[in-house]
């Protein structure tokens, strides 16, 4: 079946939006071929800095015979109502029109039949309709024309079956229109020369030819092993960058991997600072030496090969590293002439939020939230508290200021060179972390209690001014900074009543048309326990599951919590623990059911004297036991023993429906019977809320 191949070529569209319009194309071509009825067997789209590629094959030659029916009134009716029927359907008279009997009376329908069209013919109608509707970031216009593009389009390849497709993409009235052709180009400078494509192999075979590497994951792969090669030749290893590495797939059609030297002169500035600066800047990848340290060398993507193998190129991008890097040392040496606590009090020129003050109030309030925390978890309070006030500092240094990414890191080297405690300045280093799901989380216990401090100033004072997320938006990333929290608490196994901190956190704000304190903990815990589901998701852990524990209330020691979560977990997977939800989820039933219909509740003791069935009594010896007994175990966060105990009720239960009748013809009977059922459902609420739970 024949192939469609589409390439829209034109100047270098930028890195970070490749990957995404290939995408997009995909999704709008497929999209418009199945609402054409065309089906395909495969598509598969490509990107490089000049081009944009889709490729689509096994589509028919002419779309089917579709034939359409509408249903109009019944026989009979008004003549508005079949005059409006006939209007719709484009037909003029009832006799174009079927009668059928559809066991409802008999209506009049009105048959169409629509013949297939040429496939080549739809396509030349869906490939500018998508070029018109793709979502570029950015878009320009360019020249007398009309039309935004990401950037100017010089050609557009469409080819279907072999064949160049009749049509074009309209660029506007001064420009006119651009026609689908079979012609492309290859690498700008390397194979300039156009050339003729009659399907996608010829096309992906000509392109390499002409130095291009067509396909993205291809280039990554090329780029990444050269450069891993190039450093192994010199002893040293390429340092891992993903982000730069996708970046650098998108600027390159055909990579040639060159390495560089840096001068030894700037090699006593952070390896962190000449990391972000080759790389923000230069996109230059870093190499480290066998003990892990930077070396003095860099790797860049040139896409050229040079007669003198790229010395020039070389020697090009070292003069500009030279003023980059001479840049960065400057600050770098300018800054350790004054002191992080010097710096501190600019800190009060830098507002954090117009409606929670400046990030110097920030400090203040993360110093006397680290103090306390540190106290809660047995690290050193004042470390703690000298930490955070030495946190922010170098937001208002040079190199952080020409550095963003940096921050914090550079507080690190800063302090160290002014003596402060090594746990100080890790504390500094790590109040941000952890930034990300893959991202590093302190362990260090002050750097612990800074990190949660200022995660939970933070989100409380957010919280409290009502700028909590919504939907997909979350411009002050406080579901980062709720999943970092859950992260330092969990994976330290930290003990902590998070209402209380919350609590304290918000006494120490001092702005007014604040929400109260209670009210921001009770939103925050349910903020919690959305994101909770998130991180426990991943671990495989059902989100019915966090339901049923959080909605006991009371419950905000996320450690004690997760056991608990585990332990339902593994009760619920468990025959006995399945057996005895759905009797819970009867019992539930029956006694909702009752309750609603007597206007009364059944949550009353029950009446021992009243129980005549060796199972009903068997089950109210097993429930008051299973009561005793889980108590203390619950008490000792003996999660695992508690579900054990609860485990032994099902045969009671099992017994109890098999063999008794609740709703008995003696009221005081069948009352009693519905308070035994509601005790089963007291017993196991009290560990969860097994109202919450599926299955």
């Amino acid at each position: 079946m024949p192939e469609l191949l589409i390439e829209f070529f034109s100047e270098e569209i930028p890195a970070r939006m490749q990957a995404r319009a290939a995408d997009d194309l995909k999704r709008l071509v497929t999209d418009r071929l199945t609402a054409s009825g065309l089906t395909f067997t495969k598509a598969e789209a490509h990107s490089t800095p000049r081009r944009l590629a889709l490729v689509v094959d096994g589509l028919p030659e002419r779309t089917a015979d579709v034939k359409e029916e509408k249903k109009g009134p019944r026989v009979g009716s008004p003549e508005q109502a079949v005059q409006g029927f006939l209007k719709s359907a484009g037909l003029t008279s009832l006799d174009q029109c079927e009668q059928r009997d559809t066991g409802k009376g008999v209506f009049y329908f009105a048959v169409a039949e629509k013949k297939g069209r040429d496939t080549a013919e739809v396509l030349a109608e869906i490939i500018p309709a998508v070029m018109a509707e793709l979502p570029w970031p950015k878009s320009m216009r360019w020249s007398s024309g009309d039309v935004r593009w990401v950037r100017p389009l010089h050609s557009i390849v469409a080819v279907f079956g072999g064949r160049t497709l009749a049509g074009s993409f309209n660029l506007g009235e001064r420009q006119g229109s651009l026609a689908f052709g079979n012609t492309t180009r290859g690498h700008r400078f390397l194979s300039p020369e156009p050339f003729a494509v009659e399907s996608f192999a010829d096309y992906k075979q000509k392109l390499r030819a002409a130095h291009v590497v067509l396909d993205r994951e291809e280039r990554k792969a090329k780029v990444k092993a050269d450069a891993e090669a190039l450093a192994a030749s010199q002893g040293l290893t390429l340092s891992p960058d993903d982000g730069l590495l996708e970046e650098v797939a998108g600027l390159v059609e055909w990579p040639v991997m060159l390495m560089g030297s840096i001068d030894e002169a700037f090699m006593d500035v952070p390896a962190e600072v000449l990391i972000t600066s080759m790389r923000t800047h230069q996109k230059y990848f870093a190499v480290l030496d066998k003990a892990g340290k930077m070396a003095p060398r860099f790797i860049v993507a040139a896409n050229m090969v040079t007669a003198d193998g790229g010395k020039a190129v070389v020697a090009g991008n070292e003069r500009v590293l030279r003023a980059r890097l001479s840049d960065a040392k400057f600050f770098w040496d300018q800054d350790r002439r004054t002191k992080l606590e010097e710096r501190v009090p600019k800190l009060a020129n830098i507002t954090f939020h117009a409606k929670l003050g400046t990030v110097s109030e920030k400090v203040n309030r993360v110093q006397v939230l680290a103090a306390e925390i540190a106290r809660a978890i047995g690290a050193d309070a004042d470390a703690a508290t000298r930490a955070a006030f030495l946190a922010k500092a170098d937001l208002v240094t040079e190199v952080v200021g020409e550095f963003p990414e940096v921050q914090g890191i550079m507080g690190r080297y800063y302090a160290l060179g002014e003596g402060e405690s090594a746990a100080v300045a890790e504390a500094i280093a790590e109040h941000y972390k952890p930034l990300g799901p893959t991202d590093s989380c302190p362990t260090a216990p002050v750097s612990v209690a800074v990190a949660l401090a200022d995660k939970l100033d933070t989100l409380v004072g957010f919280f409290a001014i009502d700028e909590k997320p919504t939907g997909s938006k979350d411009p002050y990333a406080l579901r980062r900074a709720a999943l970092g929290i859950i992260r330092l608490v969990l994976e330290n196994g930290l003990r902590l009543n998070l209402a209380q901190v919350f609590q304290a956190a918000h006494g120490l704000y001092r702005v007014g048309g604040f929400a109260a304190a209670d009210a921001v903990a009770g939103d925050l815990l349910a903020f919690f326990a959305d994101r909770l589901k998130v991180v426990l998701r991943d671990q495989g852990v059902r989100h019915d599951l966090v339901d049923a524990v959080f909605s006991l209330g009371g419950e905000d020691d996320l450690v004690r919590l997760l056991a608990r979560v585990k332990a339902l977990q593994e009760f619920v997977g468990s025959e006995d623990g399945a057996n005895l939800l759905t009797a819970y989820k009867r019992a539930s039933n029956i006694v909702r059911i009752e309750e609603k219909k007597d206007g009364k509740a059944y949550d009353q003791p029950v009446d021992a004297t009243l129980l005549t069935l060796t199972e009903e009594k068997d089950l109210y010896g097993a429930l008051t036991d299973a009561a005793q007994t889980a108590k203390p175990l619950l008490d000792k966060e003996d999660f695992t023993g508690t579900m054990g105990v609860l485990a032994r009720l099902r045969g009671p239960v099992d017994a109890f429906f098999d063999k008794v009748t609740v709703n008995a013809e003696q009221a005081d009977l069948r009352a009693n019977r519905l308070r035994l059922l509601s005790q089963i459902r007291a017993t196991l609420n009290a560990v969860a809320d097994f109202s919450r739970i599926e299955g």
